[in-house]
């Protein structure tokens, strides 16, 4: 099979056969052991410019004579010093980037050259080196209306949104409305294509916002904010950028910061969004050890992986259960409203009935099992979700369709298998319990679940899964009551309330068997924990917790935070979830409440104490006084082993808009920032850890993300560029090899 082959198999019933992934499947030791040798090639020198040794920058090597296009990038250190560790057998272009510089030449060398002196070049002006910061430096130059003009006042007023209640609210939409997809700031956003074609800059911004698959929900986004105001704050954006402005320079890598190694592999097609990766059991990160890292591609409906090891690609189709797959609906647009600036009239996404799959999250069992939400059939949900079944969770509550369903690849039998779910599925999260449980978000009211052990004896779908739905217990008597205040009525404090339980991102808290959600909205986002009970799902009971939100006067307005959207837990019990709204990791221990945590008022608001806030290293929004940083954080990951290096139970940002992970070190409240300088916009949407050897030193650990943006044509490159897995190990010092 060639690499970076997109593979179509014919298929049927509800397991699949496909193509051996490249001889991953059932390794042998001896295998292994070839795997583990890693290559050992160095290529080492200096780096000096006209102003000296240059510290703190970044020395880059690629080649295109592997399987997959290969990279590896590290950071210079006080006197100018760098080496290039593990390197394959190939020919490397290498050169010089950094702050301050422009990019210096590329020159042509392979491993074995330790005696190396590359050139770097000191930019001309500020405006030559801004070229290369990441875009929330740039997305900081946008200036929000100004705090005085909120709440809006609509159309006949100030032309803000009266949906528009507090300056922090609108910030909130220019993340999740703007940056789910893409970065803002990077050199295809905060540049308009086109604008000579158009009378006004905002007339280019409104017709921007309307091209390519994604137009209308872009569009959309735009008028939830007041469709005029939000234009103009974009145009006078770009306008300002057109005209010269530039951000205030990132500082340098620095610290164990210097110690960075990051290697890339070349995965997908140019066209590909690859939302997540994942490279082992989060319970046990020595599973699949020098094994292949998986990535599922939601618009072309596919499983991805890379061979770290042979530095090899491949794509294979995810199946559905229709013997049409055309039947199975998909919910990228299969119309735009304008025409792509990159792809015209094509649409990149859904298109064909072998891309219908749509997988958005895959996780790692302790089998190696690639476990996936995946959908496999279309959204009304069969008889036995609903009212009247005898499944005891449709009892309960039943549930009349879904959208996304679960999956899992097994490499050792060469198979996918498809399991059909009432409930919604989004992200997945194993419990650490004797039924090998995998929880789900997505299910909207309600909160899934595979007991994966009764799955695996029994192969029944029906009665392996099982829901809850999310009841807060307003009364206050302790226990779930019918019948319930539902989601969005007046509440009456006689009864216990129902919410939504499922969120975006899920996670199980090993500590006490509860399992948490994280919600980015309504203003100001939630998490909600969810507690089994004795008899699920009679007794699931739900509670919320909201961040401090600046729109509380009881709340220190410098203290407060919004829009909780990743979600992961220590091995302390202590939830962390990265604010994508306000630019914060925050931690939330639930043992520092003092309050009641039920009856009529624990509501959200209720226990400001339990939540800690430490904001991210990037720069604040022009205008804001308050929390309002240009940074977006799509994710958040625990590292509860040390797989990076960094120590156990360190919080780890994906800076989906500064180009970087964000690691904080909880002891003395210091980030390390892991940028990846090179292709520019690197756009994470979650990563993993993984210990491949742990008698390797730093060589035997990492974390790994992938570029996930849905325009992966943004990236530094262009319409060609393909999304990229990115391997992140931390060594003792700059020159270790």
């Amino acid at each position: 099979m060639s690499s970076n082959t997109r593979v179509r198999i014919g298929f049927g019933g509800t397991a699949f056969l496909l193509a051996l992934l490249l001889g991953w499947a059932g390794w042998s030791g001896v295998e292994v052991a070839a795997v583990q040798a890693e290559p050992d090639g160095v290529i080492a020198g200096t780096v000096e410019s006209s102003a000296g040794p240059e510290a703190g920058v970044w020395v880059i090597a690629e080649t295109t004579e592997l399987e997959t296009k290969f990279v590896k990038i590290v950071v210079t250190d006080d006197a100018g010093r760098f080496l290039l560790p593990e390197l394959p057998a190939a020919t490397y272009d290498v050169w010089v980037r950094g702050y301050g510089l422009v990019d210096s030449e590329k020159v042509k060398l392979s491993p074995g050259q330790e005696d190396v002196e590359l050139d770097a070049v000191v930019a001309p002006n500020e405006r030559a080196a801004a070229q290369y910061y990441p875009g929330n430096y740039w997305y900081s130059l946008i200036e929000p209306p100004a705090k005085s003009e909120f709440p809006g006042t609509g159309s006949d007023g100030n032309g803000i949104s009266e949906a528009m209640t507090s300056q922090a609210a609108w910030i909130d939409r220019m993340k999740q409305g703007c940056q789910l997809c893409h970065q803002m700031g990077n050199t295809h956003t905060r540049t308009v294509q086109q604008l000579d074609d158009f009378d006004s800059t905002v007339a280019a911004w409104d017709h921007r916002v309307q091209t390519g698959q994604r137009g209308n929900s872009m569009s959309a986004n735009v008028t939830r904010f007041g469709r005029e105001r939000a234009l103009e704050m974009f145009a006078d954006w770009s306008d300002r950028i057109a005209a010269g402005e530039t951000p205030q320079r990132p500082p340098r890598p620095s610290g164990v910061e210097r110690n960075v190694v990051i290697t890339q592999w070349d995965w997908g097609l140019d066209s590909s969004f690859i939302h997540d990766e994942a490279t082992t059991d989060k319970r046990n990160p020595t599973v699949n050890g020098y094994g292949p890292v998986y990535g599922v591609s939601a618009g072309h409906g596919t499983l991805v992986a890379v061979d770290p090891g042979s530095n090899s690609a491949v794509e294979l189709e995810i199946p559905v259960r229709p013997a049409d797959p055309g039947t199975v609906p998909t919910r990228f647009p299969q119309a735009q409203l304008e025409s792509s600036y990159y792809w015209g009239d094509e649409l990149p996404w859904g298109v064909e009935p072998n891309q219908r799959a749509d997988p958005h999250n895959p996780m790692l069992d302790g089998q190696g099992r690639v476990w996936m939400t995946s959908t496999i059939r279309a959204r009304p949900n069969p008889d036995w979700c609903k009212e009247g079944s005898d499944h005891p969770s449709a009892k309960h509550f039943p549930l009349s369709q879904t959208g996304r369903q679960a999956s899992y690849y097994d490499p050792e039998t060469e198979k996918f298998v498809l399991i059909d779910t009432c409930f919604g599925t989004h992200h997945l999260q194993f419990g650490e319990d004797e039924d090998d449980t995998l929880f789900f978000s997505g299910g909207g009211s309600v909160v899934g679940w595979i007991n994966t052990r009764l799955y695996d004896e029994t192969g029944d779908e029906r009665f392996s899964q099982g829901w809850c739905p999310g009841v807060l217990d307003t009364n206050g008597d302790g226990k779930p009551t019918k019948p319930w205040n539902g989601i969005g009525e007046d509440i009456d404090p006689t009864r216990d309330t129902l919410v939504r339980a499922g969120g975006y991102g899920v996670i199980y808290n090993p500590r006490d068997g509860t399992l948490w959600a994280s919600q980015t909205g309504p203003f100001p986002g939630r998490i909600v924990r969810l507690d089994f009970g004795d008899n699920p799902p009679e007794t699931c009971v739900a509670e919320i917790y909201e961040p401090p939100s600046i729109e509380n006067s009881d709340v220190d307005a410098s203290k407060t935070g919004h829009a909780p959207r990743g979600i992961d837990v220590d091995r302390n019990g202590v939830i962390w979830t990265a604010l994508s709204g306000s630019g914060h990791m925050a931690s939330f221990d639930r043992a520092k409440c003092t309050g009641p945590l039920n009856g009529p008022d624990a509501t959200g608001q209720h226990c400001p104490e339990g939540w800690t806030l430490y904001a991210t290293p990037g720069p604040q929004m022009k205008g804001v006084s308050d929390p309002g940083s240009a940074d977006f954080h799509y994710y958040n990951w625990v590292d509860q082993y040390n797989t990076l290096g960094l120590g156990e139970n360190v919080p780890i940002a994906n800076g989906s808009t500064s180009d970087a992970l964000l690691a904080l070190l909880p002891e003395t409240e210091e980030w390390v920032v892991l940028r990846v300088p090179y292709p520019m916009a690197f756009y994470s949407r979650g990563l993993d850890g993984r210990i491949d050897d742990p008698n390797a030193g730093w060589k035997g650990r990492g974390a790994w993300a992938n570029y996930g943006s849905n325009y992966i044509w943004h990236t530094e490159g262009g319409k060609g560029t393909k999304s990229k897995m990115v391997h992140f190990q931390v060594r003792p010092n700059p020159l270790a090899r």
